[in-house]
């Protein structure tokens, strides 16, 4: 597994990080447990979670892993959307629907949805230092540790920026150890101000990136990306299913059949690795086959090629059938 120096904090980590959204959600603590611990032992070393995944239950498991590997491993979550409430209620509903769901799979969706109903933030955080400073101890009983690598402002928008003590109380956590470095972890539509108005809050970018997105401007900050597949693995599959001539003409350069789920999947996340090589790249599973399959991507030189051409055709010529997306 690729390593890389994190954000300028000293603390060397994997390329491949595991994004923790999937825990504790249809997931029970022993399942969510496995899977960080599949993780690890296919060489993953960065975690990824934030104080409302897993229904507000995820920093809490990802702490209980970290009591075996904290020294091991580099950890990121995140400040701004407010747990869910209902954390009981919620946590006996699942234990209820537990064995349901897993003989009736068609009702997980539903049920999904109604834990979404009654788990749902009431409010958005405020950005200022009194709550920053709440919820970083918050996050950091949870997870057990003394110190967070990377702390981002969760969905921020550069207009939210407005607690001059805010950039103070980070300043001085670093300075303290509490925390390794800072950022913020926002949709990619929002970073243009938030880079020109506020930069100094800019040291970590994490946002959205895949081979159907144009480049983020050129800054210095460390950047750590998610959503390389899911949705936009979807859209390329179904276009070069659709499309046949272009799916032969691009399957001709990349030499391999990009209508076949698998073979796209892997250029797609080669593709983020090679083309953000001091980028963390995070993705999440609830199959450890398919976490295993992930870092045998990321360490296959022969895929190298195939992806850059496959990023570079999505580049020069779009998406086919929504010419100009890319």
């Amino acid at each position: 597994m690729e390593r890389m120096e994190l954000a300028g904090t000293s603390r060397t980590t994997s390329q491949l990080g595991y994004g923790c959204s999937s825990l504790m959600g249809a997931l029970g603590r022993k399942e969510s447990l496995t899977l960080l611990e599949a993780a690890y032992d296919a060489g993953i070393r960065h975690y990824d979670v934030a104080p409302m995944y897993g229904f507000g239950a995820a920093e809490a498991c990802l702490g209980e892993f970290l009591g075996r590997h904290r020294n091991d491993v580099t950890v990121t979550t995140k400040y701004g959307i407010i747990p869910a409430k209902n954390q009981s209620l919620l946590a006996v509903a699942r234990k209820l629907a537990g064995p349901v769901v897993k003989r009736i799979p068609a009702l997980k969706s539903r049920l999904s949805r109604a834990a979404a109903s009654v788990t749902a933030p009431a409010e958005r955080a405020s950005f200022t230092a009194d709550k920053a400073r709440e919820s970083l101890e918050r996050s950091l009983a949870s997870l057990r540790t003394d110190r967070i690598d990377v702390w981002l402002l969760h969905d921020v928008e550069a207009s939210e920026l407005t607690d001059e003590g805010l950039l103070r109380f980070l300043e001085d956590s670093v300075a303290q150890g509490k925390l390794g470095a800072f950022g913020v972890g926002t949709d990619r539509e929002k970073l243009p101000a938030l880079l020109e108005e506020q930069p100094a809050y800019c040291g970590v970018l994490q946002y959205e990136w895949s081979v159907l997105d144009q480049p983020v401007g050129n800054t210095s900050a460390f950047r750590m990306h998610h959503r390389s597949l899911t949705d936009k693995f979807r859209q390329l599959h179904a276009a070069m299913t659709a499309d046949s001539g272009t799916c032969k003409a691009w399957s001709d350069a990349v030499g391999d059949d990009l209508t076949d789920r698998e073979t796209l999947a892997k250029l797609m996340l080669k593709a983020a690795l090679v083309e953000n090589p001091s980028s963390i790249i995070l993705f999440s599973s609830k199959n450890a086959g398919h976490i295993q399959n992930n870092v045998r991507v990321a360490g296959d030189a022969t895929l190298v090629e195939p992806a850059r051409q496959l990023y570079a055709l999505v580049q020069r010529e779009g998406v086919p059938g929504q010419r100009g997306s890319a």
